[in-house]
């Protein structure tokens, strides 16, 4: 299980660092005022951070992404293989009842992480240095909010994050151990990472494509009360506001910069994960056998040692 958590860190660390300017672009298209917007869509958005905040903009809030998702990761790839060998068979059902469970598990974390990324990401928003901070970081984030609002406040968005991470998890594995089955991914295979990525990228959307309606209220809840004022009192006014000020496509808005995330985040992290897995394996067997003819696994859900 310590493989699980070590491969877990380097994937989310990678992970983070490729796709948090596209988070930062999706978290401003879903929250941005619909009367007077900003931003005119994905590209412009980018666009307008980078000349208006300079390309550090596109970083904002990555401090709480870059400790909080690294341990997330380590939490989610070692609880998702301990659950596969609790649940003994390889069977697609225990691959998505494996995912959840680890979803569910690391909204503790996930939640007040995302609340303070969302908070760092709006300030200044349009500035390219901030007048006034109401934030020093993503820590002072989470301190001032708790000071005000206490457990509850730092815990705003919970229930939408456990409707989103719960399926979105689930479908996330099965959809990476149904794609790297069906391409054949094998360590002696010459295309092995180009296929680890691509069944990595493609999962990451599936899940996103499965969950997004739920992340837009999520993130809609969270950046509300930003400058004292609360619009919302809860998820089904959440919901039926948005609908009735935006109708359906508010449940899309942000969806292109998301996807456009979703693919090179997921199949940076998977691959890194997989890979990490796979080599520190073989160090293991070399060690135990002598080097001799190790046998390394790409598939480990199938294992004692699962990812």
């Amino acid at each position: 299980m310590a493989l699980d958590f070590a491969a877990g860190c380097a994937g989310g660390a990678a992970g983070v660092l490729v796709g948090h300017p596209f988070d930062t672009v999706k978290v401003r298209l879903q929250v941005q005022n619909v009367d007077k917007p900003l931003y005119r869509g994905t590209f412009h958005c980018f666009q307008s951070i980078v000349r208006q905040e300079s390309i550090m903009g596109l970083y904002k809030g990555i401090g709480s992404p870059m400790m909080g998702l690294t341990f997330i990761n380590a939490i989610v790839f070692g609880v998702q293989g301990n659950a596969m060998r609790k649940l003994g068979r390889d069977t697609p059902l225990n691959q998505f009842l494996a995912g959840a469970s680890a979803g569910v598990i690391q909204c503790v974390i996930c939640c007040p992480m995302e609340l303070a990324k969302t908070r760092m990401q709006l300030q200044g928003t349009g500035e390219k240095k901030s007048k006034r901070k109401m934030y020093k970081n993503s820590l002072d984030c989470l301190v001032r909010i708790y000071k005000r609002e206490g457990i509850r406040g730092i815990n705003r968005g919970m229930v939408t994050t456990l409707i989103r991470e719960a399926p979105g998890f689930g479908i996330y594995f099965l959809a990476y151990d149904t794609l790297t089955r069906s391409l054949g991914c094998e360590p002696e295979d010459p295309y092995m990472i180009p296929k680890l990525l691509f069944a990595g990228g493609m999962s990451g959307i599936a899940s996103w494509l499965s969950t997004y309606p739920v992340d837009v209220i999520k993130s809609r809840l969270q950046a509300d009360g930003v400058g004292g004022v609360y619009k919302y009192s809860g998820i089904m006014d959440c919901v039926r506001q948005s609908l009735k000020k935006e109708g359906w496509r508010v449940f899309t808005r942000g969806l292109t910069s998301t996807l456009l995330r979703a693919f090179p985040v997921n199949a940076t992290t998977f691959a890194t994960v997989t890979l990490v897995l796979m080599y520190m394996r073989d160090g293991e067997a070399c060690g135990a056998q002598d080097c001799e003819s190790p046998s390394v696994p790409l598939q480990p859900q199938a294992q004692p040692t699962s990812m």
